[in-house]
């Protein structure tokens, strides 16, 4: 049984010919544009993975922080 892709069934919805051409191994005429979409997901991608990135340095500079503070705290009492 073959697997069929969210893609897939994205493409068949869309337009039940490019499902078709797709299937059949038809080369897309539209290279350039498909190439150009690749690579913004590219970067959005990697602009979503420094953003996550930032906000765990974030939450670690943050705890540090708030453990200084607490430390300070406590080394004025006694």
């Amino acid at each position: 049984m073959r697997i069929i892709r969210a893609s897939e069934i994205g493409s068949y919805l869309y337009c039940r010919k490019a499902w078709k051409y797709q299937r059949q191994g038809v080369a897309s005429e539209n290279t350039a544009e498909l190439a150009a979409g690749s690579q913004i997901h590219r970067e959005h991608g990697r602009a979503v993975m420094s953003a996550g990135c930032l906000r765990i340095a974030a939450a670690v500079l943050l705890l540090a922080a708030i453990v200084l503070l607490i430390w300070n705290f406590g080394a004025q009492i006694l």
